[in-house]
């Protein structure tokens, strides 16, 4: 059967679910929100026990990749993404979640090419992309005398 594509946009509303949009963004601002109040508490208490506010910001993101990769490693965080959709992928708990999500997924193909490779393919290109942009970045505050 052809359908126009009038057609096609009408079928497909007519069988797809409606969303609750209101609901969904509360739950992803609720809960994107917490997130980065743990992280703002983690690195108040870094820089209250006088450690220095680099330091302090550093340890904070990687106490947040941790918990992220712990959550994940113990199938809590899936719960959490799917109760905050968004509000879950957006800190950078998100980033650790995808990076370890599929680590989990693959483990029963082995160290290297499961566990590894597909961890990889997600932080792979994310890193790639990071380090090209800070050495463009570089490049032109150099270029322009800002660095």
């Amino acid at each position: 059967m052809e359908y126009t594509q009038k057609e096609y946009i009408e079928y497909v509303k007519g069988k797809s679910p409606n969303s609750p949009l209101g609901k969904n963004m509360l739950r992803a601002f609720g809960v994107g929100g917490l997130i980065c109040c743990v992280g703002q508490l983690v690195g108040d208490s870094l820089l209250g026990a006088g450690m220095a506010e680099d330091t302090a910001a550093a340890f904070t993101s990687i106490s947040l990749v941790f918990i992220g990769a712990v959550l994940t490693g113990l199938g809590v965080y899936d719960d959490i993404g799917r109760f905050a959709g968004a509000g879950a992928l957006v800190p950078i708990t998100g980033f650790a979640n995808a990076v370890a999500a599929p680590a989990v997924e693959f483990k029963s193909e082995g160290l290297i090419t499961g566990t590894a490779v597909k961890m990889f393919t997600i932080a792979g290109p994310v890193i790639v992309y990071g380090v090209a942009a800070s050495v463009l970045y570089g490049v032109v505050l150099v270029l322009f005398g800002a660095g």
